[in-house]
């Protein structure tokens, strides 16, 4: 990988930074700046621009371990890099710090991020479709109001849980449990193993010195969950993905489950995080929604511009030497897609303060063959969520001064520790306990089909809609400030 040589100008006496401080350590190896440390921790996204002005679109940086790869920051590059896999690789193997010594694949955090797993995501060509239409049928096999019986079930277990109290932390009441209890629901887990999954996947991303342990619990939980399968499938994804035609082994339906239960958790975690701080920190976030001039959905959608959930996504490699955003990228080299950074490019985004919510064009989940196949279903489990929130607790607001909020980043995402929130207290509401899921339609013709869930049954299990929106209500409150 070739580097920009290192800038050897003499500081003037009195500011070279003290040592610790972020302006020192965010400078590593002939100069190239950390991804990793007190400077990208603090502030990610001045980093990003930083590195852009100083380097344009495709920027040389470090991971930990002071492992080199490129940073890919502009929106263009990175839907080239994302829809050019013949240029740029999703197989890590070919990646040359595998050789060089420049990893210890053995005790790096980074493994569980960029090593090579028998997945769709490691995976191009055919092979890639044959493993990503088995994972496409376990996630179709849900239709919306099916999805939606779920999520407001759990999301009403965890409302009830602090609804008297008259206060909240909704980042670890809430936002971080609602989609491991969804996901585990539907890859066919018992809810109990929800906390210890939230765990490990946090830690997982952090990637501390534990990751690799994390990792292992999360590989051994759904490997008991495949032979339990094996035994007795059921109408979830591990059993489809089992029954595909795809015929994929029990290791890669293992790490399959692994893909949707980590990416899935991970993105829908602090989607529904960014948009709750904003429903209470901007009034005019706030008022947009409840006078209609912007609906939930679309809510999403403009935190998914401003605050994509997964801020860099890892990573291609090089497949032969090429030029990027005025680069010299060889074979070989490593790459990441910063896809926050692509969100606020101004090729795309002149303004950043117009509004986007009605544009789905954003890198947040990707973009080309690999674009996430279980964006929907984080959409979906982010709008149900929190319109049962605010439909529950139509007068929340935060309780804590807005600068008291603080942030967790990561290479990978920026996470949002604590969001205490203060309503009126109200009694539980008592809810209907889910029946199992119902066996599948049989196919119309010859052609298997897709197993989906009956259309009527589906309309049973909805249950009633609340006689009130939560949108009328905080029109009232709003209307009586």
């Amino acid at each position: 990988m070739t580097v920009p040589p290192a800038d050897h100008t003499t500081a003037e006496p009195g500011l070279t930074p003290p040592s610790g401080c972020p302006a020192h350590t965010a400078a590593g190896v002939d100069g190239v700046t950390r991804l990793h440390g007190a400077a990208a921790e603090t502030d990610p996204m001045g980093l990003y621009e930083k590195l852009r002005a100083a380097h344009g679109p495709v920027a040389p940086v470090l991971l930990d371990g002071d492992v080199r790869a490129w940073l890919v920051l502009g929106y263009l590059e990175n839907r080239d890099v994302a829809s050019r896999s013949t240029q740029f690789s999703r197989d890590p193997r070919i990646w040359h710090g595998w050789k060089s010594g420049e990893i210890d694949a053995t005790t790096s955090p980074l493994v569980p991020m960029i090593g090579w797993r028998p997945d769709c995501v490691c995976a191009d060509g055919e092979e890639h479709q044959r493993l990503r239409g088995a994972v496409t049928a376990g996630l179709n096999q849900f239709d919306q109001r099916g999805l939606r019986r779920h999520i407001t079930r759990f999301a009403h277990q965890l409302v009830d849980e602090f609804c008297e109290s008259g206060n909240a932390e909704l980042v670890s009441q809430f936002t971080e449990h609602l989609p491991m209890l969804v996901l585990t629901q539907l890859l066919g887990m018992p809810d109990e193993y929800g906390p210890k999954l939230v765990h490990a996947a946090r830690d997982l991303f952090k990637g501390t010195e534990t990751s690799l342990a994390s990792n292992a619990y999360v590989l051994e939980t759904l490997e008991q969950l495949v032979v339990a399968k094996r035994a007795l499938p059921g109408q979830d994804i591990a059993s489809v993905l089992m029954a595909h035609p795809a015929d994929l082994t029990d290791e890669e339906v293992q790490h399959h489950l692994r893909l949707i239960l980590l990416a899935g958790y991970e993105t829908t975690a602090n989607l529904m995080s960014n948009v709750l701080r904003m429903v209470v920190t901007d009034p005019r976030f706030r008022g947009s929604l409840a006078g209609g001039q912007m609906t939930l959905p679309e809510a999403v959608e403009q935190v998914l511009w401003d605050e994509p959930p997964l801020m860099v996504c890892p990573g291609r490699w090089a497949t032969g030497d090429t030029s990027l955003g005025g680069q010299e990228i060889k074979a070989g080299d490593m790459l990441l897609l910063c896809l926050a950074a692509g969100n606020v490019d101004k090729a795309v985004r002149p303004d950043p303060s117009t509004r986007v919510h009605h544009n789905r064009a954003h890198l947040s989940f990707s973009a080309g063959a690999h674009e996430c196949p279980g964006q929907d279903i984080s959409r979906v489990i982010a709008d149900t969520g929190i319109d049962i929130l605010l439909t529950r607790l139509p007068d929340i607001g935060l309780a804590v001064p807005e600068d008291e909020l603080t942030w967790r980043s990561t290479t990978w995402s920026r996470h949002l520790t604590a969001l205490p929130v203060k309503f009126a207290s109200r009694s539980p509401e008592a809810q209907d306990v889910l029946t199992p899921l119902p066996a599948p339609p049989p196919p119309s013709s010859g052609v298997p089909a897709e197993p989906q869930w009956a259309v009527a049954q589906s309309e049973l299990m909805r249950g009633p809609e609340p006689r009130t929106s939560w949108r009328a209500r905080l029109r009232r409150l709003l209307r009586r400030r």
